[in-house]
């Protein structure tokens, strides 16, 4: 596995955020028009998400999903709970800054007598930095699970030069967190040797790629790990369930993630189609005047990218808006998503709307923005995918009803 697959694993998302967040309302200002979707649950296994809402950070922009998660220092019950995490199904693992952290103190990950580090970088060419440390994470009502946490410090270190500029704390980042419950059990997993991955060691002041030795891999026990896949029951995936949006928008919405598939009644699939993943957690996207691309769907990213089909109408807005599309009327396109191997395909829909006149009110959450910034880097199925949909991503090498992960279904 490259560097670049390393770090989509982590995160695909954020693409065209430094441009989005000059352009929101402040959350006490914006209007009050708002959609509601199934976020109130007395079930331990379901977590409300809030969609550029009062679960997210006073850095909230657009088409932002968010969660609040709980962090003790691993074996008390001294304890913490989080909001403004950005719930992200195109990544792995807890990640917070350090300076959220309050009176909770994660235990460091010691190799010999260094320190485990990372680096993340994602689409829109940020990172983030830190070290791994081990805390006891509760999502819901679910019980404990002590799993290693990415701490985002960008005065740890100091940061090598694989993580230039790393987000400086939530105002930099637009989050507190990001709860990542993609496809995979780990942030790098086996494939993550010989300094190939995000991971570090730091002693005396200098970071170095570890481990060294392309014969070495960093231990699984010690990668940033989904909590969710140690979860004593509820360990297969989770379900993200949102509500349609008006193509106008709203402020705000609400909406929930539901932990495992199948393992209770409020998690039982009804017949959706199931794409298996390959194992960078990909399938295909092509038709309707897109070359076939690599693609995969993930929440943490808050618009729908890929490549303007000629003829389409789709250009590029240009000044602050780059990187988004501002086409002079509505666009729709039928691509066509297609599984590992080749099966299922299935045509799906969606519509492009002109960024700068959509974002220009004060609405916060849309189904039809879209832009072809990442576009190289595949068809990148953001949150309005999502919007108006139940859709399931189940955990490499774990089984449900429908298959052995990873897989997403809607």
């Amino acid at each position: 596995m490259s560097s670049a697959e390393s770090a989509r694993r982590t995160r695909a998302g954020r693409p065209g955020r430094a441009a989005l967040l000059l352009l929101l309302c402040p959350l006490a200002s914006c209007s009050s028009e708002t959609s509601t979707g199934s976020s109130s649950s007395t079930d331990p296994n379901v977590l409300p998400v809030s969609v550029s809402g009062p679960l997210c950070s006073a850095g909230a922009y657009l088409n932002e999903p968010c969660v609040s998660v709980t962090v003790c220092t691993p074996g008390t019950r001294t304890c913490q709970n989080i909001g403004g995490i950005l719930l992200d199904t195109g990544s792995t693992g807890l990640r917070l800054f350090r300076s959220v952290l309050s009176g909770v103190s994660p235990s460091t990950i010691a190799i010999g007598s260094a320190t485990l580090a990372e680096c993340v970088t994602f689409l829109d060419g940020s990172s983030d930095w830190g070290p791994v440390e081990v805390a006891d994470v509760v999502l819901g009502g679910e019980p404990a699970v002590q799993v290693p946490i990415h701490v985002l410090d960008a005065n740890f270190g100091p940061p090598p030069t694989a993580c230039p500029s790393p987000d400086t704390g939530p105002a930099d980042a637009g989050f507190n967190g990001i709860l990542g419950v993609g496809v995979f059990a780990q942030d790098c997993g086996s494939p993550c040797s010989g300094g190939s991955g995000p991971y570090f060691t730091c002693q005396g002041g200098s970071c170095t790629p570890y481990p060294e030795s392309p014969a070495e891999s960093v231990p699984l026990s010690d990668q940033v790990t989904n909590p969710v896949a140690v979860l004593p029951l509820d360990n297969n995936g989770v379900v993200v369930e949102l509500p349609a949006v008006a193509a106008s928008g709203v402020v705000s919405t609400t909406g929930s993630l539901t932990l495992g598939i199948g393992t209770r009644p409020n998690n039982t699939p009804a017949n959706p189609t199931t794409f298996p993943l390959d194992e960078n957690g990909e399938f295909s996207t092509g038709g309707a005047g897109i070359p076939l691309e690599k693609a995969f769907v993930d929440t943490g990213s808050n618009g729908l990218f890929f490549p303007a089909p000629a003829g389409s109408g789709l250009v590029d807005c240009g000044g602050s808006d780059e990187g988004w599309y501002c086409p002079p009327s509505l666009v729709t396109l039928s691509p066509t998503m297609i599984g590992k191997s080749g099966a299922p395909d299935l045509s799906v829909a969606f519509q492009i709307g002109d960024f700068a006149t959509l974002t220009a009110g004060s609405a916060s959450v849309f189904p039809d923005i879209g832009g072809g910034e990442t576009a190289t880097q595949g068809f990148d199925w953001g949150l309005p995918f999502f919007l108006g949909r139940t859709v399931y991503l189940g955990i490499e090498g774990a089984s449900s009803s429908l298959g052995t992960g990873p897989y997403f279904a809607f």
